[in-house]
């Protein structure tokens, strides 16, 4: 049962083939079994209340299904560290608004997925939990910092899995374990909280999933209209069919962009499927400077970064506990300049223009310029010859989505070096969400790659 997606694991419990009692027990056993070489879930709630919780999962389109969160999101009575030392035992008291939909959509929480410290860099790893394990090669990265979350979808331990992306959590950790990830268009997940509605919209939450039927179906969970956020625009409604689209491959944009040996290759095995299919494919020149664009990246996310940490850096205690990387955000976001976040505005606002009047539908990049690396590593420092200057420019493919919250969906492309799985991102205009899943549809019902799971 739990080798099915999640739709067909939903179906099997509404006609009563299996219950959900059964599907939670098939379920702790499976993580029982694997979770240990990869630890993708943390915080595992015990067997008997999750046996208990099951049979009286509430009414809806998740009933029954067993759901781990990832540990960024705040989870009512359930251990939440945002993989901090700081929060190793800070269990919250109410769910934040996306979980709470989750959790009011039927599904039994189970537990969290693991994540790197504060979701800062692609690599799941911190000092509370440790290190997630690529599912394809257990020595190597799963990515980050949706990492456990796709290591539970690849391993068959969950069926559906949440994500957050700032600058590509959705898509790298998404193509690393062959399944599908999607970055919507900033607010059709409606962020909740406190604070900065305007200035910041840099990271959205978003769905996982091993088939793009489910990633809807998750999708259409968490995309419910928020009245009480202004940038709310849920929900989401699916396509039904999709029309023959323009795609621009814009590979390594134009050399800009250190790619490991095989990334575009192993990508361009995606980009036939999607010719195949009747779509034409372009190679694009660079519509913009990648360097233009990493300077607007680095001074928005790191101000960005520093103004919700501010407080855990000032405070002596909690800034022991923070690591190197998030203290150097911190420093670099801090020590900005008017002039220089005026200029990283401005800078997004042209490209933002420009994306509105390309002339394809779909740009298309790798999700990651290089395979999965040992774990062990905290982050590459090369990428094909060129020196990674900071702790996360060997991600810099993801920023020309992120920037300006444009939709962005990772899909598997099969496997490259030593067999270990790439992704393929397609980013579309804003607010293109639904023909750009309907693309996504397509390309699953063609696609073989995801039939060749782990063999954990």
């Amino acid at each position: 049962m739990i080798e099915r997606d999640a739709t067909a694991q939903l179906a099997a419990l509404r006609s009563g083939e299996i219950s959900a009692r059964e599907l939670m027990e098939a379920t702790l056993d499976r993580i029982e079994a694997v979770n240990p070489e990869v630890n993708a879930i943390v915080a595992l709630r015990e067997r008997e209340a999750l046996l208990d919780a099951a049979d009286a999962a509430p009414e809806g389109p998740l009933q029954g299904l067993p759901f781990a969160i990832k540990d960024l999101a705040d989870t009512k009575g359930i251990t939440t560290t945002y993989g901090s030392p700081a929060f190793k035992n800070h269990v919250p008291s109410a769910d934040s608004a996306m979980v709470e939909r989750i959790r009011r959509a039927g599904a039994v929480i189970i537990g969290k997925t693991n994540t790197p410290e504060w979701g800062l860099g692609s690599h799941s790893y911190n000092p509370v939990y440790g290190v997630t394990r690529n599912p394809y090669d257990t020595s190597r990265s799963a990515g980050g910092s949706s990492g456990g979350a796709a290591v539970s979808l690849a391993t068959r331990m969950t069926a559906l899995a949440d994500g957050s992306d700032m600058m590509g959590s959705l898509r790298n950790p998404a193509g690393w374990s062959n399944v599908f990830g999607f970055r919507p268009s900033y607010g059709l997940v409606a962020n909740d909280g406190p604070g900065d509605v305007f200035f910041n919209q840099l990271s959205t939450n978003g769905p996982m999933a091993r088939s793009m039927r489910d990633l809807e179906l998750l999708l259409g969970v968490q995309a419910a209209f928020d009245p009480s956020h202004p940038h709310s625009s849920g929900p989401y409604t699916a396509s039904e069919r999709v029309s023959p689209l323009r795609i621009g491959w814009l590979g390594d944009w134009g050399g800009a962009l250190p790619m490991e040996d095989g990334v575009l290759e192993t990508c361009q095995q995606g980009l036939a499927l999607l010719e195949e299919l009747g779509h034409s494919i372009e190679e694009m020149k660079p519509p913009f400077s990648a360097e233009a664009l990493w300077e607007s990246w680095i001074a928005l996310r790191s101000w960005s970064v520093a103004g919700k940490m501010a407080a855990l850096y000032e405070n002596g205690k909690t800034r022991d506990a923070l690591k190197p990387e998030a203290i150097w955000e911190i420093e670099l976001g801090l020590a900005l300049t008017n002039a220089e976040i005026r200029r990283a505005s401005a800078i997004r606002s042209d490209w933002f223009r420009m994306t509105a009047r390309m002339n394809v539908d779909v740009i298309a990049l790798p999700s990651a310029q290089c395979f999965a690396f040992p774990a062990e590593w905290d982050w590459p420092k090369e990428i094909a010859g060129a020196t990674m200057d900071t702790y996360h420019r060997w991600m810099e493919v993801v920023v020309a989505a992120s920037l300006t919250g444009l939709p962005a969906l990772s899909v598997p492309t099969g496997f490259g070096r030593e067999g270990l799985p790439m992704g393929l991102q397609l980013i579309a205009h804003r607010g293109w969400d639904d023909p750009l899943l309907a693309l996504g549809r397509e390309y699953d019902a063609a696609q073989s790659w995801t039939a060749s799971p782990p063999t954990l």
